[in-house]
Parts: C-alpha cells; sequence; structure tokens
C-alpha cells in the first residue's frame, strides 16, 4: 500500500504532528508513506516540511501556499498533484484540512477514483450538517477517521455506512514516561521544594476559558498557600487575557507564565502535580492530556469534546463542571491526597499505555484504509 498525506498548511499546528506521527507508524507497519505541503515563507520558524524532513520524511511534493476554497486558483496545484498521484502510484490520500481534500478530491477523481481519499475530522463534535458539509464528509470522503470512538459514533448516520473509525491521539511512550521532577527544573520557573502545581497546556486564546481558570486559582491559592499554576503554552494576546487578569485578582505572583517549551517540554510537564483541560484546541485530540497521562500525571478537565472519553472519571483524573468553585475543588481534593493523586496517575498511565500508543493508531488507520479501498 502506498499512501500520500496532503496539508495545505505549511505551519507546525495543533493537526501537524499527528500526521507526522501517524505517518512514521504507517511507515513501520510496511507502508510506503509520503507527505506533500507547502514551502514555509523565509524566515518562518518551525514548519511541517522542516519537521517531516527531520524525521526521514522530506516531503516528495510542495504545494503552493493559500487557505480556504480556491477552485480557480488551484487548478495548476490539482494538475500537479494528479500528476504526483500518477507517477508515484498512490493507492490513498490522506487529507487533514478542507484545501488538501478538494486538491486531493480533484486530482484523484471525482466520480471514479484513482486513488482513495481518507479525512481526518480533528473536532470531536458532529460535522455541521449543512449540504456543503454533508456532500464532503459523506460521499465526497472514502474514508473518515475522527478523533476518538465518541467522535465516530456521533457521525454514523453522515456516513451512510461508508468507512469510518475514531481513534484516539498517540504520544511518544517513552519521552513521555513518568519520571520525578527535575528539581533544576522547578528551579527555573520559580518553584519551591514544597510548592504544588497546578498546570495548563493550551495557548492562550479567548476560547479556551482562562477567565475561568484564573477565578478557580484565585479560590484554590486562598486554600492553600503552596498551590501554583503553572501556564505552559504561547498567545498574542496573553497579556490581556491570562497576565492582566491575573494581576486583577492579586494572585500574578503564584501564576508562572512558562512560554512555549521545546526541547524542555517533557521536563516541564513533569514538574506538575495534577494537569487540568478545559477547552479543546485545533487539536482535538488533545495532545496535551495524552502526554500528561503518558507521564502519569492525573488530570482535572470539563466534560467538552473527546475529555470525556480520554479522562475516566474516578480512574485517571476527574470530570468537573465548568465553575470556579467545582474547578477549585477538585484541585484542592486531589493536591490534598498524595496517595490518591499518585494512585489516579498510575490510571493514566496504564489507559495512555493501552490506548494512546503509536502502534494503536497506526493499526486503527491501516485498518481504516483497507476498509476504504475495499
Amino acid at each position: 500500500m502506498k499512501v500520500l498525506h496532503v496539508t495545505s498548511d505549511w505551519k507546525w499546528t495543533g493537526p501537524a504532528e499527528p500526521m507526522v506521527r501517524l505517518a512514521l507508524g504507517l511507515r513501520e507497519r510496511g507502508v510506503e508513506v509520503e507527505i506533500a505541503c507547502p514551502q514555509a515563507p523565509p524566515g518562518a520558524d518551525r514548519s511541517v516540511g522542516a519537521e517531516a524532513a527531520a524525521a526521514g520524511l522530506p516531503p516528495s511534493l510542495w504545494l503552493a501556499r493559500g487557505r480556504g476554497l480556491r477552485p480557480l486558483a488551484d487548478r495548476p496545484e490539482v494538475g500537479r498533484l494528479r500528476a504526483h498521484l500518477a507517477r508515484g502510484g498512490f493507492d490513498l490520500v490522506h487529507a487533514w484540512h478542507t484545501r488538501d481534500h478538494l486538491l486531493a478530491l480533484r486530482a484523484a477523481g471525482l466520480r471514479r477514483r484513482r486513488a482513495a481519499v481518507v479525512r481526518t475530522w480533528r473536532r470531536a463534535e458532529p460535522v455541521p450538517r449543512t449540504p456543503w458539509s454533508r456532500w464532503l464528509f459523506g460521499p465526497g470522503t472514502d474514508g473518515l477517521l475522527c478523533v476518538s470512538p465518541g467522535t465516530a459514533r456521533r457521525n454514523t448516520a453522515l456516513r451512510g455506512g461508508r468507512p469510518l473509525r475514531g481513534a484516539f491521539g498517540a504520544v511518544d511512550p517513552d519521552r513521555f514516561a513518568p519520571r520525578p521532577a527535575d528539581p533544576a527544573v522547578r528551579a527555573t520557573l520559580g518553584l519551591a521544594a514544597d510548592d504544588l502545581v497546578v498546570g495548563i497546556v493550551a495557548r492562550v486564546q479567548a476560547h479556551r476559558r482562562f477567565d475561568l481558570l484564573l477565578e478557580a486559582a484565585r479560590r484554590l491559592f486562598a486554600a492553600d498557600p503552596r498551590a501554583r499554576l503553572l501556564v505552559v503554552g504561547r498567545g498574542t494576546r496573553r497579556a490581556e487575557l491570562a497576565e492582566e487578569p491575573a494581576r486583577r485578582l492579586g494572585i500574578a505572583d503564584r501564576v508562572i507564565f512558562a512560554g512555549y517549551r521545546r526541547a524542555d517540554y517533557a521536563d516541564v510537564l513533569r514538574t506538575i502535580d495534577v494537569f487540568t483541560f478545559l477547552v479543546p484546541g485545533s487539536d482535538g485530540t488533545c495532545r496535551a492530556l495524552l502526554e500528561a497521562a503518558a507521564c502519569g500525571i492525573p488530570a482535572v478537565t470539563s466534560r467538552r469534546g473527546a475529555l470525556p472519553e480520554i479522562v475516566v472519571d474516578g480512574e485517571t483524573g476527574l470530570l468537573v463542571d465548568e465553575t470556579p468553585e467545582a474547578l477549585a475543588g477538585a484541585w484542592r481534593a486531589l493536591l490534598s491526597a498524595p496517595d490518591r493523586r499518585r494512585a489516579l496517575g498510575e490510571g493514566a498511565r496504564k489507559r495512555a499505555e493501552g490506548l494512546f500508543t503509536p502502534a494503536r493508531l497506526a493499526e486503527e488507520v491501516l485498518a481504516l484504509y483497507r476498509e476504504s479501498l475495499a
């Protein structure tokens, strides 16, 4: 089987790492995998092309940069992709965004397919029931991959019996393994030896409920002088949405903004005693939550998206209502009970070893590919 993964986004965003990780997992199972993506503009930071090449998957086709639906402007790209599919003898194209989905459909043939087309739906909500979406994710897709089994069930009617799979995301089980927090890393974050850390990994955006996070933190801090909140992530509105509100609430001295981390990210993650997650971002698999679980860190989350499927309430963490009282209460319950925290963390690691591995994801997707080709 020969597969081409296509993305129309050059940026190393939420869905990009899962795509490359999946491609590597499929290659380990004997699938010939290549990647097509746009080149990054000059001076860009991280890009899909550069990261894929570093992982041993240099893109075999460079697409023109562009966003949104461009039926006329993308005609040359359709021709180039069609020729690439024919020249490479690809059996299947896996698309990750709407633009590359349409490129793949037009290149593979809208009626008589030259190659099967599979699409990843990156949200945990059902596909919108508009006529356009019903066609694109229905007859316009030979196979649909969803971010969780529950998400797949919510899209069953839309698929009308066509191939459909729901699979959790995957993380590196060796990089994200349970280890004691590095005292030197804690020190660089300004954490004392006896501080208890609630942590979140998320881009600072308005819809990620930082208002709720900070108000809950204020209540936690009032009850426990050792508690700290660690925010890992960046965002152009971080000052407006998080730093200034923390100052207004009088808790700025106990909220640590660690920014975006690379080489030491796993070590920073391990400084967290209780992980929290409120609103999924562009990657509906909630990768940071999976990484925390693999590290053996219990989680307190809302019930949005795939979160209730990832966190087993009372076994790997706690699911709570989106109120400051409920959130602060759950944090406090775990921070004050180290034995319970340890047990939930062990449950999270065990679940990660069974469900959140690259091997399991690759097997699920390979089964979807075979169904789509059939």
